[in-house]
């Protein structure tokens, strides 16, 4: 176990250094632009000294976006966050192009056989290959209009029994028993976020017109193409993607389907309406794993601590070190996230908890992140511990599933430990679809770039429809039914940054029926792939947790296979 994570000593940057201005940094780069290599250990050098500035700015840029997103309306706070993207971005992006092709021009490239350095040098070559300087103004102006999502969001509350909250804190009123409750929260949230849908449909095209220049700019025909170079796709492709599409249609909504039905009839309801989707069907009250904050926080390091001590130490560290921001307030972003902070090598967990088992498995998700972000603190370089998001989310939802057997801290009760682990795994069988209709969404999207909000909207209800169960009665709620995807952030805030948690999905099924087989073999696999970062393809990553990456339509039904038949012991 640790007791501490000392922040790593700086060998290129001074240690009281502190970035003003770009003109502050300016001269770091410079330097290493400037710097002239004569050996492959000088050019392993330059590569550290690079990182230590990169990790540096990024901790730098992190801090900001944090304090933005734990308080959207501290004017300070939003104008340091749109100062780094006005006045240090731009700069960065272009001295980073420069960079690049710097060190791919070095006749001592081909001698870095250090593990890692391939994959961070095809990264180069393709960021070489996408870089247009016409962008760098661009990028600005997405940053700041991506930012507005959370404003916009963060600001909405509502009134239920005469108390003002937040959505989040709302949407716990959609588990009561009381389905005239339930009905009052869910239209009362749904009408609050239609008050906005017209500002957030302006948002999305404004985004959509200036990223579909980016693309165009860069030579590509649209959006798509381009967010699979710059994100670094190299193992799978737009093709696969539309596999992954029929392949969850084909094996995982007749699944819903029969969830839904079971829901119905549990129900005794004759008919099944978006209200009725959270409520525990036999009538109980809503699962309270936890009392505030504290107690979540308290309760989650305990698990990870059964699970294995030396991961429950790095949460407690993190508490020490005052890494954690849990409750729902007003006037917070929507959402939850780990952010990894490249210098100090200890991230910062921010959700919206109020006391629902889903903020449980939030927390033991972003944990899982937080996990990752502490066993490559030590990899040589940034590149190494920037790991790709297919990678990123294994370690996330594995750790929701692997945590299941220590989740009796939070309900003693046999009978509510049982009902939490058959809610959860029934929320995976409903996140499968639910992830093939936001990816399916922006593929439309950014293919079709001159598209109307009409069109946009009918496209949705097409697609929607597709992944959706057959049981559900959304009659008089179209007009909310055709804006459900403006819940989902990463549509304005991450593009494309979706199809990864189905994928991730699929390999935490696989990482949980390891670990249920030989608990002590599948918790050493896992960790294994998680301390890689990204110093080899994914598919080595995923083979050293002893997992296949696949996701064939008969892969996914083998796993789809196996999480009904754990439903089934559970019912």
């Amino acid at each position: 176990m640790i007791e501490s994570l000392p922040q790593r000593e700086r060998a290129f940057l001074p240690a009281a250094y502190e970035l003003t201005d770009w003109t502050s940094v300016q001269p770091y780069f410079d330097e290493l632009k400037d710097r002239i290599v004569l050996n492959a250990d000088e050019l392993r050098t330059w590569f550290q000294d690079r990182s230590e500035l990169e990790s540096y700015l990024s901790e730098n840029f992190a801090w900001r976006y944090i304090r933005m997103t734990t308080d959207t309306s501290n004017e300070a706070y939003v104008s340091a966050f749109h100062e780094f993207n006005e006045n240090i971005q731009p700069h960065w992006a272009e001295i980073s192009n420069v960079l690049d092709q710097k060190a791919l021009a070095s006749p001592y490239v081909d001698d870095l056989k250090d593990e890692g350095y391939f994959i961070t040098l095809r990264a180069m070559r393709r960021q070489i290959e996408i870089f247009r300087t016409e962008n760098v103004p661009l990028f600005t102006q997405i940053q700041q209009l991506q930012s507005q999502y959370g404003n916009i969001a963060g600001a909405m509350t509502v009134t239920l029994n005469g108390e003002e909250m937040t959505l989040q804190k709302a949407g716990d009123f959609l588990m009561q028993p009381d389905r005239a409750v339930r009905e009052e929260a869910w239209r009362t949230i749904w009408e609050r976020r239609y008050q906005d849908h017209e500002a957030l449909d302006d948002l999305l095209n404004q985004l959509r017109d200036l990223r579909h220049q980016v693309a165009q700019n860069a030579g590509f025909a649209n959006f798509r193409d381009y967010m699979f170079a710059a994100m670094g796709r190299f193992d799978y492709t737009v093709e696969d993607c539309f596999n992954f599409h029929d392949a969850i249609a084909q094996t995982v909504v007749p699944v819903l389907n029969e969830l839904s039905a079971e829901r119905k009839q549990a129900l005794q309801t004759t008919d099944l309406r978006p209200w009725d989707k959270l409520v525990d069907p036999t009538g109980q009250a809503p699962l309270k794993p936890f009392a505030g904050g504290e107690d979540l926080l308290t309760k989650t390091i305990e698990v990870f601590d059964r699970l294995d001590p030396e991961l429950g130490s790095y949460l407690r560290v993190m508490r020490t070190m005052g890494r954690f921001d849990l409750e729902s307030r007003k006037g917070k972003a929507p959402g939850g996230y780990n952010y990894p902070l490249e210098e100090s090598g200890v991230p910062f967990i921010f959700m919206n908890a109020t006391s629902n088992l889903r903020d449980m498995v939030t927390i033991l998700h972003e944990g899982g992140h937080a996990v990752h972000s502490i066993v490559t603190r030590d990899l040589a370089l940034n590149s190494f511990r920037n790991v790709p998001s297919e990678v990123a989310e294994l370690a996330s939802m594995s750790m929701e599933l692997i945590t299941m057997d220590h989740w009796d801290v939070f309900f003693p009760n046999p009978e509510d430990l049982r009902r939490a682990k058959l809610e959860h795994l029934e929320d995976i069988i409903e996140t499968l679809p639910w992830v093939a209709t936001v990816d399916a969404f922006q593929h439309w999207l950014y293919e079709n770039p001159t598209h109307s909000i009409d069109e946009r909207n009918e496209a949705w209800l097409q697609i929607f429809g597709r992944f959706s169960d057959t049981i559900t009665d959304w009659s008089g709620l179209e007009r909310f039914k055709a804006y459900q995807w403006q819940r989902q952030l990463h549509i304005y805030e991450v593009p494309f940054y979706y199809i990864e948690y189905g994928i991730a999905q699929l390999g935490a099924i696989g990482v949980w029926k390891n670990y249920k087989e030989d608990p002590k073999k599948g918790l050493e696999g896992y960790l294994n792939a998680l301390k890689l970062g990204y110093t080899c393809p994914m598919g080595e990553i995923y083979a050293a947790a002893n997992i296949p990456f696949d996701f064939s339509k008969e892969h996914i039904a083998s796993l789809m296979n196996f999480v009904r038949t754990e439903i089934e012991k559970l019912k």
